[in-house]
Order: structure tokens, then C-alpha cells, then sequence
């Protein structure tokens, strides 16, 4: 199935949920595990990005996906459900909670923030990467610090958390700062390239990645103080222990294996498709030390 009829697909079953939810209630998938629902069908859908490198996004005509955290859902699955079928579903930052919670998607792949909010209609696996929300300009803007926003035009993605921190730099700043969504990354860094937005704020990885891929990678600079560190991770439905728990312990035995810092390695300091661009993204800190202790403390945590 093309990613644009999957993507229509995904947006219908979010809206059937919203307008027939005793229906929704009915289906056998809210009423066993996501495991035996794996087995009964035979199958396993992963919810992924078209445009997230390197978490997640589609490679040449849209029949492969792939990134760090694609790679993570394919040796979750491949350990827990062994003989499933991996199937591939494209969403967005905005259909993501819907499409995971209704059990549509058995497992979010894109880069998706663990907040306390969102807990309230998803579960979160451990911790598997820790973002610093930031700005890409072109390189000749004089943006350099978030303070300087205040009466400028930024891109921003729909449904992303970088929507809400720009509205609290707002406040900070006392400035309106006009903000410009598009339906996905793709789109968002398309308002900057284009010069209809001066700054595009995004968690860092994902920002790299999309300069990686572009027309002209040195064109662009990603600059200035984070207005946020942001835990991501996989995502799956409420009140299926026995799911978490699965996902969870293969998670962990990749990190403290030193198995996770490899597959790290492979999509932040290794080339990656499709220009065999590095993002030069070592890992940090905070994240080495999550590897070693792993948890899934939500982004309220890091704000204390």
C-alpha cells in the first residue's frame, strides 16, 4: 500500500474512533493483549515517520522504512512475536496517540516524547533517546539564541511539543512570535528552505537529519540554547503489562549489552541513507547514563 493511502487509512481509523467509540470498544483488539492480537493475526503494524531522519522515514519510492527507532521496533518484535509479519503503517505527530491507543498501531516507532499527558491515552517503553529541542536557520540568518524570536516567523510541526515550548518562549519573551505549522517535518523544513519561516525548532537529531537530507546540507546551521531536553521513546497501548514488560526487557538487555550504543552509532555518527550523510551526533551524557539505568521517567522529570 502507498504511504499516502496508508496515511489516509490511518487518518479514517482515527476519526472512526472519535465517531463510534462503543464500536471501538467492542473490537477484540481493547480487549486482549497486544501480544495475543499479534499472534491471533499473524501479524505485527509498526507506526512510522516519512520524514524523521534518523528515528524514523521512508527510503526511495516509499516501500522501506528505516532509522534508529525503526531498527528498535524490528528487534523488539522479531524477539517477542517471532514469525510475525512486520508491517509498516505511516502516521504523523498528530495521528500517532490515536492510531496507538485503538490498537491500529501495535507499536509507535516515530520520535514521540513521553510526557504525563500523553500517558494518559499511551504507555512508553524505557527511555531509548533523550532530544534537545533547538532551531535550524539558514546559514546566513543572524538568529543565533532563542531570545531573538520574539517577532519572527517559525516553522514548527504539527502535534509536535516544540508547538507548545515556542508558545512558553512567547510568554518568556513577552513578543509575539508567529508560528507556522506544517503537517510534518518534511513540510516544516520546507517553510524554511524556502525562506517563508526564519528558524525551524525541532528536537536536534531530527533537525540534523533533515539538513543531512537536503538539497544543500551546508546551507543550514542549527543554533542556539535548548529550550528543552525531551526523553523519546517506542509507545504502545494502555494497560498491557505484559506487552511493556516484553518490549521493556529486550530494550534493556540491547542497552546494557552495549548492543543499543552500536545501533546508535549507525544512525547519529555512521553515513546514513539516502546521501551517506553523517549527522555527527555522538552520544551524550544523559543518554549513556540512561543505557546503563534504564527507565521511562516522563519529560516533567527533566524539568524538575
Amino acid at each position: 500500500m502507498a504511504p499516502f493511502r496508508r496515511t489516509l487509512a490511518a487518518l479514517g481509523a482515527a476519526l472512526a474512533l472519535c465517531c463510534a467509540l462503543p464500536a471501538a470498544q467492542a473490537q477484540p483488539a481493547a480487549a486482549s493483549g497486544t501480544l495475543d492480537k499479534i499472534k491471533a493475526s499473524g501479524k505485527a503494524v509498526l507506526g512510522v515517520r516519512e520524514a524523521s531522519p534518523p528515528m524514523a522515514y521512508a527510503l526511495g519510492a516509499h516501500d522501506r522504512f528505516v532509522g534508529y527507532h525503526v531498527e528498535l521496533c524490528e528487534r523488539v518484535l522479531r524477539e517477542v512475536a517471532p514469525g510475525a509479519q512486520l508491517e509498516y503503517m505511516a502516521i504523523t505527530a498528530q495521528s500517532t496517540l490515536p492510531l496507538v491507543s485503538n490498537g491500529t498501531v501495535d507499536i509507535g516507532c516515530g520520535p514521540t516524547t513521553n510526557n504525563l499527558a500523553r500517558q494518559q491515552q499511551v504507555a512508553f517503553a524505557v527511555t531509548s533517546y533523550v532530544s534537545e529541542v533547538r532551531m535550524a536557520v539558514r546559514k546566513d540568518s543572524d538568529l543565533s539564541s532563542i531570545a531573538q524570536l520574539g517577532g519572527r516567523t517559525v516553522a514548527a510541526s504539527a502535534g509536535t511539543t516544540a508547538v507548545q515550548l515556542l508558545r512558553k518562549q512567547e510568554r518568556a519573551v513577552g513578543t509575539p512570535i508567529k508560528t507556522v505549522l506544517g503537517k510534518d517535518h518534511h513540510e516544516s523544513f520546507m517553510l524554511l528552505e524556502s525562506g517563508r519561516a526564519d528558524a525551524f525548532v525541532l528536537d536536534d537529531n531530527l533537525l540534523a537529519g533533515l539538513i543531512a537530507a537536503s538539497r544543500d546540507p551546508q546551507a543550514y546551521r542549527i543554533v542556539g540554547e535548548p529550550l528543552g531536553a525531551e526523553p523519546i521513546a517506542l509507545l504502545f497501548r494502555k494497560d498491557d503489562p505484559a506487552f511493556k514488560a516484553a518490549v521493556d526487557g529486550v530494550l534493556t538487555r540491547l542497552m546494557q549489552s552495549g548492543e543499543m550504543e552500536k545501533i546508535y552509532a549507525k544512525w547519529f555518527v555512521q553515513p546514513i541513507p539516502p546521501k551517506n550523510v553523517s549527522l555527527n551526533l555522538p552520544l551524550g551524557g544523559t543518554l549513556r547514563a540512561l543505557f546503563a539505568n534504564p527507565n521511562d521517567k516522563p519529560l516533567e522529570s527533566y524539568q524538575q
